[in-house]
């Protein structure tokens, strides 16, 4: 973001910061203002690194001094007006244009890419394209086409896959909308340890989400079954039972359930008789 000037700018004993969304995607991002007076879902305009923007309130405003991160706050440029809203609604309908424009540009000139979307900022002084690519694209040719068509600066950006799903969104397998387009702020690195650790079945095309790589949700409850294994027996641990040797060769947290077996025999007893039994041999 570029430093402005600006008469909402706070004072930095008694001012405000907010969050505010934009294009109704889950992350929000903190702005600063100079008083509380914004509502939720009230429409303000904003500079980012992409220029000016129109945005929702979608954090109330709370006091300055309870902002904790090292992150720098640009303030609220304006409440939107009537112009502004204007404006952007005019803009959704020119990206369309200028989207089936650069689709059809890409497939004359054979390009290796994929078009995701294409955004106007709020002054029409820049269009966003965004891709997704395998490989390097040499796109010069495509530029000044689009340069020539749509008489403003073009911004060309290569996303990756994850960034491509929180863009088009959709339903996870869970029947929700995807996390990474509703709520997720960063994409962790999910591992298949992850998986393991919850003992799931590791069948890789079920476990990744739109994007490809393993579904975020895997970190959501990896530390509670991290914790939760602490109270289960280790793997191969071996015990006597009924007069016999048995060794543990699986668990179940969420049934709270041990399986047991020897060459004979297989049995299923809750983690409770499992102690119960570990209890017994350590007294006899």
């Amino acid at each position: 973001m570029n430093d402005i000037e600006n008469n909402n700018a706070p004072n930095e004993t008694n001012g405000f910061f907010l969050g505010v969304r934009f294009n109704n995607l889950g992350k929000s991002y903190f702005f600063s203002a100079n008083d509380g007076d914004f509502a939720i879902d009230e429409k303000v305009v904003v500079e980012t690194v992409r220029g000016l923007e129109l945005g929702a309130v979608s954090i109330a405003p709370l006091p300055l001094s309870s902002y904790q991160s090292s992150l720098e706050l640009k303030p609220i440029i304006r409440k939107a007006t009537n112009e502004d809203v204007s404006s952007y609604e005019q803009n959704k309908i020119d990206e369309v244009k200028a989207f089936a424009y650069c689709q059809q540009q890409i497939e004359y000139l054979g390009l290796p890419m994929r078009l995701i979307s294409c955004e106007y900022t709020l002054d029409r002084s820049k269009v966003i394209f965004s891709y997704s690519a395998d490989n390097y694209v040499d796109f010069r040719e495509l530029l000044r086409n689009l340069a020539s068509n749509l008489h403003t600066r073009i911004d060309l950006r290569q996303i990756g896959s994850r960034d491509k799903a929180k863009m088009i969104g959709g339903i996870g397998i869970c029947g929700l909308p995807l996390c990474c387009a509703t709520f997720l702020n960063e994409f962790d690195g999910i591992s298949i340890n992850r998986a393991k650790n919850q003992m799931l079945a590791l069948n890789i095309p079920k476990l990744s989400g739109h994007c490809g790589k393993l579904i975020c949700c895997l970190k959501f409850e990896d530390d509670a079954y991290t914790e939760a294994r602490k109270e289960f027996p280790n793997f191969n641990f071996r015990f006597s039972y009924n007069n016999a040797q048995y060794r543990v060769s699986g668990i179940n947290v969420l049934s709270r359930t041990v399986k047991i077996e020897n060459s004979d025999d297989v049995q299923y007893v809750t983690l409770e008789d499992f102690n119960k039994i570990i209890e017994k041999n350590q007294k006899s």
